[in-house]
């Protein structure tokens, strides 16, 4: 069982920038940044195997960068030129390797899940 435990988060105008971090209790091959916003499939925003295989939703690329510390178990998540449907609940996940998906993070299907960070955007 891996906990995981996120920090950061908050609210900002639009064009301002927020970063969110997850500490996990152990190692897990994939780890990502989720979100849901209100009336609205969880979705994912960000992935990142630990041999640094990175997805993106097509709506944060060039705006979000993920980034994680294999030595201590830490993921980031940097958000720049945040607008007001970025709104909503991040969550951190993670799971183990699955073969399903060659490897790949971004459709893997995810085990455990912090506690969640609200993300509010205003205009």
């Amino acid at each position: 069982q891996v906990q995981l435990v996120e920090s950061g988060g908050g609210s900002v105008q639009a064009g301002g920038s927020l970063r969110l971090s997850c500490a996990a209790s152990g190692y897990t091959y994939c780890m990502g940044w989720f979100r849901q916003a209100p009336g609205k499939e969880r979705e994912p925003v960000a992935t990142m195997s630990s041999r640094g295989r990175i997805g993106y939703t097509d709506s944060v690329k060039g705006r979000f960068t993920i980034s994680r510390d294999n030595a201590k178990n830490t993921l980031s998540l940097q958000m720049n030129s945040l607008n007001p449907e970025d709104t909503a609940m991040y969550y951190c996940a993670a799971t183990e390797f699955q073969r399903s998906t060659g490897g790949g993070c971004y459709g893997a299907s995810y085990k455990y899940w912090g506690q969640g960070s609200q993300v509010t955007v205003s205009s």
